[in-house]
């Protein structure tokens, strides 16, 4: 996974010389929960949480453009069980390597895979007279994949010239954990995001 991160760092810095770059900061909220795959009686809700991190805009030719970032994303569900209320927080840094295609004055589309990278993972237990608190170290974290490929689509609305208004939907395409549990079934994450970019002139 490192060579595919060096790789593509490679190749920005390839296009660089050649392309019209603006670099930015982005963040905002996450509103995710899962997609069970093994067990529909699993009830979950959303949770909600936070993205940040760095932005590129890599001008292609004419309307399409390339558009990578560095995110820190939370991400996570809560669940009703009969033991009482569950809820897993997972931490990520997120690669999107995203194409925007402009489709009017201000206006345009994202589309693209995201690579995630696991950096934690938290679970709460609480059945209304006590809280435990359950971090996945290395030997229970290895149920969990550590790298995780993602489908992206989403909108961007120009608010000024250096400002735009950003809405995604993001679909883990693989399965996050590999072992499912009658306590965590196996399941893909889904997140809606909205936030802000900034682009520094």
């Amino acid at each position: 996974m490192k060579k595919i991160i060096f790789l593509a760092a490679g190749l920005l810095l390839a296009g660089a010389a050649s392309a019209q770059i603006k670099f930015g900061v982005a963040g905002g909220a996450n509103f995710s929960n899962i997609i069970k795959t093994d067990d529909p009686n699993f009830t979950t809700s959303y949770k909600t949480g936070f993205h940040a991190g760095v932005t590129m805009d890599i001008h292609l030719v004419g309307p399409l453009s390339f558009d990578p970032e560095i995110l820190y994303d939370t991400k996570g569900y809560k669940a009703t069980t009969t033991s009482g209320e569950f809820t897993q927080r997972t931490n990520f840094i997120d690669a999107p390597l995203l194409a925007k295609l402009k489709l009017a004055q201000g206006f345009g589309i994202i589309v693209g895979p995201q690579v995630s990278f696991l950096m934690s993972t938290t679970n709460t237990y609480s059945n209304g007279f006590s809280t435990i608190q359950q971090q996945h170290y290395e030997d229970d974290s290895n149920r969990f994949r550590k790298s995780i490929i993602d489908g992206v689509i989403g909108v961007s609305i120009d608010l000024s010239t250096n400002v735009d208004l950003r809405a995604r939907y993001t679909l883990d395409l693989q399965q996050d954990n590999v072992d499912g549990t009658t306590q965590t079934p196996q399941y893909r994450n889904q997140v809606w995001q909205i936030g802000l970019g900034l682009k520094i002139p």
